[in-house]
């Protein structure tokens, strides 16, 4: 799905140079008129239903995605998106929602600014680079067509009560604070599930909503994580220790229902409430995590569980990284917001300078060791309509991704050779 808010990650754009190598040799040989370059350059790289993502569409975005510092496989970031772009254009024609010329030159100009520049200037430095000006209006009017059909379609759904509101306020902010008790189920994603698996988490959700038993069975059955062994159980914790996005997905919830697939970066996971309860000291929300982590190769492999205690025994704190493996790890400090969905939940179970080794990278090929350094907190001071508007986004988000499986689910989708 386009998101019209990605911003850089740095503190300033790549440097535009960065990728004057590959816009170059795209400018030269379509000026010599090379024809079979050319061809294989507008061919067609996907076709989704009727329509076709070309070859140049794909390399074009790769390099717009590369002028943002966008992390990840760059090449199949693109391809997804734009096979996205495609289904929401189509739903966006059929319901009359799409982005209109002004809604365009707005959001454009408002992306520009994000940089300090003028629209113009924007179209300017990403031309020097090879990037054509189409490419970042097709960008944008992708994300507003999306953005208005969720809203026009799910807006009604996603309105948050007054009652809830109370909760959520009531649950984070009261002297007695609360404790929350979850159950997951979590699967990786793979090549051989990556089409299917939200379809049948969704199905195997509904089979185990309201009974714990039978969700513990599932979880011992098909969860990928260390709590599998106790039916995914994840024991009592601080409700504000929770990820804020699957926090407002279960407060509204009773006690044995199950929540619909949640996407976690490289997984997904159903999650079932076990229990809300308050306790005897204030619960502050969490505003920052800070925490460590280390990659080591081999992924789950029997070496690399060994290399992994050997590194938690020699470790007291997080600090203790800079003698143990200096310049061998990563310190992270970052809002609780963006922090990965796989890695937030993950550090919602570990107290400070706790390890966890559940999680892997690069397909399953190394290990992340993680360990909590500390979490930021303050108490938060009401703001009824912040916490509306929180809960009504993240519904929307969740109501946008089942609905974009299920666009994807009903499409003809045809890679080309």
């Amino acid at each position: 799905m386009t998101d019209l808010t990605m911003m850089t990650r740095a503190d300033s754009p790549r440097p535009l140079h960065a990728v004057k190598a590959l816009a170059m040799a795209l400018v030269l040989a379509l000026s010599v008129g090379q024809p079979a370059m050319a061809q294989g350059l507008f061919s067609p790289a996907v076709r989704v239903n009727d329509r076709v993502v070309t070859n140049y569409e794909i390399q074009q975005r790769v390099q717009f995605l590369e002028l943002l510092n966008a992390p990840g496989d760059l090449e199949q970031q693109a391809r997804e998106s734009l096979i996205n772009e495609r289904l929401q254009q189509d739903v966006g024609r059929r319901t009359g929602l799409l982005a209109t010329p002004e809604a365009v030159d707005q959001g454009m100009e408002e992306f520009a600014g994000r940089t300090n520049m003028s629209t113009e200037a924007f179209l300017g430095a990403i031309q020097n680079e090879g990037i054509a000006p189409q490419t970042f209006r097709d960008f944008v009017s992708a994300g507003i067509t999306w953005r208005n059909i969720v809203r026009t379609r799910f807006g009604p759904r996603a309105q948050v009560t007054e009652d809830e509101i109370d909760r959520a306020l009531t649950m984070s902010t009261t002297e007695e604070g609360a404790q929350i008790s979850v159950a997951e189920l979590v699967v990786p994603l793979d090549a051989q599930n990556q089409d299917s698996l939200r379809t049948d988490l969704a199905q195997l959700a509904e089979q185990v909503d309201g009974s714990i038993g039978a969700f513990s069975e599932a979880a011992r059955n098909y969860s990928a994580s260390p709590t599998a062994a106790r039916g995914g159980d994840l024991g009592w914790r601080p409700l504000s220790s929770i990820p804020p996005q699957l926090r407002a997905i279960l407060l509204p919830m009773n006690v044995g229902d199950v929540t619909d697939p949640v996407p976690l970066g490289p997984a997904i996971a159903i999650f079932q409430l076990r229990g809300l309860q308050e306790t005897g000291f204030v619960t502050p929300d969490v505003t920052a995590l800070e925490y460590a982590q280390v990659l080591i190769p081999d992924g789950q492999s029997p070496e690399a569980q060994a290399t992994a205690q050997d590194l938690r025994d020699s470790l007291d704190t997080c600090d203790d990284l800079y003698g143990v493996r200096p310049g061998g790890f990563e310190r992270v400090s970052l809002p609780v917001g963006d922090v990965p969905g796989d890695v937030s939940l993950e550090l919602a179970k570990l107290d400070a300078n706790e390890v966890s080794t559940a999680l892997t990278r690069n397909n399953g090929q190394d290990m992340l060791f993680l360990m909590l350094c500390g979490r930021s907190t303050e108490l938060p001071e009401g703001g009824r309509e912040e916490v509306r508007q929180a809960l009504f986004q993240q519904r929307l988000q969740s109501y946008a991704e089942g609905y974009l499986a299920e666009l994807r689910a009903d499409a003809i989708i045809v890679e080309t050779p």
